[in-house]
Parts: C-alpha cells; sequence; structure tokens
C-alpha cells in the first residue's frame, strides 16, 4: 500500500501541512490514519470537498442583541 505524508498531501492539494493534519483529525480523509505522531493517507487519496458557506447563509448564526443603556 502507497502512502503519503501530511507534507506530500499538503503539496499536491495546494494547502499547508497544518490543515491537512486538521482535515485528518476531524475524519474528512477517507483512509488516514496516524503512525506516532504523524498522520499518512493512501496515496490516491482525494481532497474532500470545501465544507465553507459560500451563499451567504449562516445556519444558526445569531445576531447579538445590543444593550441600549
Amino acid at each position: 500500500m502507497d502512502i503519503m505524508t501530511t507534507e506530500q498531501a499538503g503539496k499536491l492539494w495546494g494547502v499547508t501541512p497544518r490543515r491537512v493534519s486538521e482535515l485528518c483529525r476531524d475524519g474528512r480523509v477517507k483512509g488516514a490514519f496516524k503512525i506516532g505522531t504523524s498522520w499518512v493517507m493512501p496515496a490516491d487519496a482525494q481532497k474532500p470537498e470545501d465544507a465553507r458557506v459560500t451563499n451567504g447563509k449562516w445556519v444558526g448564526y445569531q445576531r447579538k442583541k445590543c444593550r441600549k443603556d
């Protein structure tokens, strides 16, 4: 089985190794596992979809109420 490190995945996906580690920790990279303190994943692992809100609608967002004294 061919594996790649977070550094290799970061270069391939165009993100930082830190971001790849976060994606692995959150369970968003299929097949990722830890060896010691380092995350590794299959060499053919795909970059997860971007889960940020892009339509401008924030789910569960509530504006803070301002107190008027």
